[in-house]
């Protein structure tokens, strides 16, 4: 009896957590675009394959993904995973064609992102929250929008091209980086490996 009234008690504990995580996978996106109810003013932690990557804030309080391009109709075998616990979520996107795909994520433009891709062409933008974006190599363009909204500015390439004209910096060669304190609440870092930053 003892035993049967502890198992419920764990039990009854342990149900508002596992109600709270969540998980998803989905496949050919391009005929069933993905999208999952997601708060606004969460913190989403993005993987994203190689390739050319939208992310883009919006109204609206959910993750989306689309595909578009000449081989968005081959992109069956690309996979998203969500997972989702609370106001913290993490999306996966692997698989599918190499080229000439994009993919477009949405989020609630109140989120807190971090974000990682391999190579490719990277462009968020109408994010208000704080940013953490690297890019190994590529072009990664971030619109900050308004700039005195941060507090923490840290921006840095390897080789290539960085171009902050937004906060007074241009700088190109290897290893270029600069840092900024300001009276904002949010953190920017942005980081590419090899090619072109911009933070406009």
């Amino acid at each position: 009896m003892l035993r049967t009234a502890l198992f419920v008690a764990c039990a009854a504990a342990l149900a508002p957590v596992c109600a709270a995580q969540t998980t998803i996978e989905a496949r050919d996106i391009v005929n069933h675009p993905f999208s999952a109810d997601f708060a606004s003013g969460g913190k989403l932690r993005l993987k994203v394959r190689s390739g050319e990557v939208r992310v883009i804030g919006t109204n609206e309080n959910r993750i989306s993904v689309e595909l578009s391009g000449r081989m968005a109709y081959d992109a069956k075998d690309l996979k998203v995973r969500l997972e989702r616990k609370d106001d913290t979520a993490d999306l996966r996107i692997s698989g599918g064609p190499r080229n000439h795909l994009t993919i477009t994520i949405r989020v609630p433009s109140s989120t807190d992102l971090y974000a990682r891709v391999p190579f490719g062409d990277v462009h968020v933008r109408n994010i208000a929250g704080s940013q953490d974006v690297e890019l190994h190599a590529g072009d990664l363009t971030v619109e900050v929008g308004d700039s005195t909204a941060y507090g923490q500015v840290s921006a840095s390439v390897a080789t290539g091209e960085l171009d902050a004209a937004i906060f007074g910096e241009q700088h190109g060669g290897l290893f270029r980086s600069f840092r900024k304190e300001g009276g904002g609440k949010y953190r920017l870092h942005a980081h590419v490996g090899a090619g072109q930053l911009t933070l406009q």
